[in-house]
């Protein structure tokens, strides 16, 4: 420890500045993530590269510490994951409900749902935090980047290796980003797109290959075994999903309208099924580790009572209770609120009391039901594979079969639609529970790792929150304008896929009006209780290979626009760690580089999108800096093919050579 670093009771951690910092990062990074997350249907941890670039501003002032830079990355951590409420939120867009997104009504349920995420997560930290050995690997990573960074790690080469790990995040930003740029162009083509007949039985199938760095970047950070994982999961659901059922559908439409279409209205939903069975599974492992895990949070609260809190390390010492309960209980009586005020502007006025009451029970144990999954699948594998998209299919199922039960009966036959609005409606809010209960967790183990006060981190997080919730809104409603939603009517080739609130919206639709073909849903159950199997032999078995069934499970229901790419750069993430665990000097620095790379590709890519989403929404044409016309497709293909290939050779073999650099004494 350097014998002139502050004490720990005067040093910098939570402070105005860092704060600031962390907000200006959040706005950023939670416009792009909204844009990245209807895209791609998958959205990106933004601890890493918001610490990186905190560290690289606090450097230049006095008396900044690690647990300030840990505070700044703990605010904007709130974008990567408080923006999956695009999981649920456009489906009310898409069944027609909303024409736009009312700000006071969307910031509601970003802002309320993430503060009820929050203290949700604090009962949890011991369970799943402290007494427990789960890998949390974002938050390890995290942590040593900060420690890197800040030159904590006396073995780091710190100035050197910050200033490497700066170079890559931005020299991946700006990569990415010009790409992006070129695309919109047309110069360069982002898709490969090729459907075909199968057998002369008029069985279709095809695929979708985008040319997106972000994409790549995503498969490097989720490793190998996501990635292959989900590459079955395409198979199934491309391979065999989309040929078998084609057969049933309408053979007059083209061989893409029927491959699109097929894997819209019935493969999705075996995916879903699989993500359901999956999450269940998940919890089932769940319940002795938390249960353990809440008797110690218990035990350490007796002691605070006891009036020995400074007994306790300082890495332990959260919200107080008390506290904790007064905010959980005031966020209660809004939410219930909301879901009144919901239900009666909807027509469901002689059912508001039932509504409120019912819908704020729902949102306390479903809500803390999925925030203990999340939590703990954070904790495996990191929260941007946490399974959100998976658990707010099982959200809006039981909200909708709940509705039917104790709603439906009441009101007549035109309600319908009000009912399926009202089940998105309040999914949203138990998903934004669970997001950031599930972020949170991840931050509260990179505190721990850097000697952080958990209570300040806990609340950096809601001033994210917050700050998140007010951005969230007029992105959204800039995106719509500029590009829709795929499924609604009057939309252009350029619509945004949605696929998770495309799917949760037609559950919910299937759900209330009984006309869901469970048999989809359970043909999916029987793939995901298959995939368990394998998993849990292959744990049993080998080292290192597992098959996440909730990898494959998105698999099959995510377009292959949105995975194809993710398998590519699962594999080439694994090579090049490979590859520095053979060559390297340092192999962990160089390991870090390629992640610190993978960090800015996302960024870049994702922050130009809502760049040219400006441009779009003003200009009012679909493509205002197309340079040339559809007919330079074919040549706009291969161009841009060979210079993304050539962009990735040439930036991994710059970051292997930064990282032998970066070990040389």
């Amino acid at each position: 420890m350097n014998p002139s670093a502050p004490s720990a009771s005067t040093r910098a951690e939570l402070t105005l500045r860092g704060l600031v910092i962390g907000i200006v990062i959040t706005v950023v990074f939670t416009a792009a993530n909204v844009f990245f997350g209807l895209k791609a249907g998958l959205t990106f941890a933004t601890s890493i590269p918001a610490a990186v670039i905190s560290m690289a501003i606090l450097r230049a002032m006095k008396n900044s510490t690690i647990q300030e830079n840990n505070i700044v990355q703990t605010v904007a951590s709130a974008a990567g994951t408080l923006s999956s409420i695009i999981f649920v939120l456009p489906g009310m867009i898409m069944i027609g409900w909303w024409a736009d997104f009312p700000f006071w009504t969307s910031f509601a349920i970003c802002a309320l749902g993430g503060i009820l995420g929050v203290m949700y997560s604090i009962p949890l930290r011991r369970a799943l935090v402290t007494d427990t050995d789960l890998p949390y690997p974002e938050g390890l990573a995290c942590a040593e980047v900060l420690k890197v960074g800040t030159g904590d790690d006396a073995d780091a080469g710190s100035e050197e290796e910050s200033r490497a790990g700066l170079l890559a995040v931005l020299w991946g930003s700006i990569v990415s980003a010009v790409f992006a740029v070129v695309v919109a162009t047309q110069v360069f083509a982002s898709d490969f797109v090729r459907n075909f007949r199968v057998n002369d039985k008029g069985a279709v199938s095809g695929f979708d290959f985008n040319l997106s760095f972000a994409l790549f970047a995503i498969g490097h950070l989720v490793g190998l075994s996501v990635g292959i994982a989900m590459l079955i999961g395409a198979v199934i659901g491309w391979g065999w999903g989309v040929p078998h059922y084609s057969v049933l559908g309408d053979m007059s439409q083209s061989v893409a309208d029927l491959a699109n279409g097929t894997w819209s209205h019935k493969v999705r939903f075996v995916g879903a099924g699989a993500i359901g069975v999956s999450a269940i599974w998940t919890l089932a492992k769940l319940v002795k580790p938390v249960v353990s895990g809440l008797a110690s949070a218990m035990a350490a609260s007796r002691v605070r009572k006891a009036g020995n809190a400074d007994s306790l390390p300082r890495t332990e010492r959260d919200i107080p209770i008390g506290i904790v309960g007064l905010v959980t209980l005031a966020c209660f009586v809004p939410i219930a609120w909301l879901l009144g005020y919901f239900g009666s502007i909807s027509g469901l006025g002689n059912q508001v009391a039932v509504l409120a009451i019912g819908g704020v029970a729902f949102v306390v144990l479903m809500g803390f039901f999925v925030s203990t999954v999340c939590g703990y699948m954070a904790g495996l594998i990191g929260s941007s594979n946490s399974p959100l998209s998976g658990v707010g299919i099982l959200v809006v199922i039981a909200a909708a079969l709940l509705l039917v039960a104790f709603v439906k009966p009441h009101v007549g036959p035109e309600e319908g639609k009000a009912l399926v609005a009202f089940a998105l409606f309040i999914t949203s809010v138990v998903f934004t529970v669970a997001a950031i209960a599930n972020n949170n967790l991840q931050d509260l183990k990179t505190g721990q790792l850097v000697d952080a006060t958990p209570w300040r981190q806990q609340v950096a997080l809601v001033i994210g929150v917050i700050a998140g919730a007010a951005v969230i809104p007029p992105v959204l409603n800039l995106l719509n304008k500029a590009y829709g939603f795929v499924g609604v009517a009057g939309v252009g080739a350029h619509a945004l896929p949605a696929p998770q609130a495309g799917l949760i919206s037609a559950l919910a639709q299937g759900v209330i009006t009984n006309n869901i073909d469970w048999s989809l849903i359970i043909t999916g159950i029987w793939i995901g209780v298959g995939i368990i199997v394998i998993d849990e032999i292959l744990a049993r078995t080998t080292r290192n290979m597992r098959v996440p069934p909730l990898a494959v499970g998105l698999g099959i229901y995510l377009p292959t626009v949105s995975t194809l790419m993710v398998v590519v750069g699962s594999v080439v993430g694994w090579f090049f760690d490979r590859r520095a665990d053979r060559r390297s000097k340092k192999p962990e620095a160089t390991k870090q580089l390629g992640v610190l790379l993978a960090s800015g590709l996302i960024v870049g890519e994702s922050v130009m999108g809502v760049v040219i989403a400006f441009i779009v929404g003003f200009s009012g044409k679909p493509a205002p800096l197309a340079l040339v016309g559809e007919s330079f497709g074919a040549a706009a293909q291969w161009i841009g093919g060979i210079v993304f290939v050539a962009l990735v050779v040439v930036l991994y073999r710059w970051i292997a050579r930064m990282g032998q650099g970066t070990s040389a004494r």
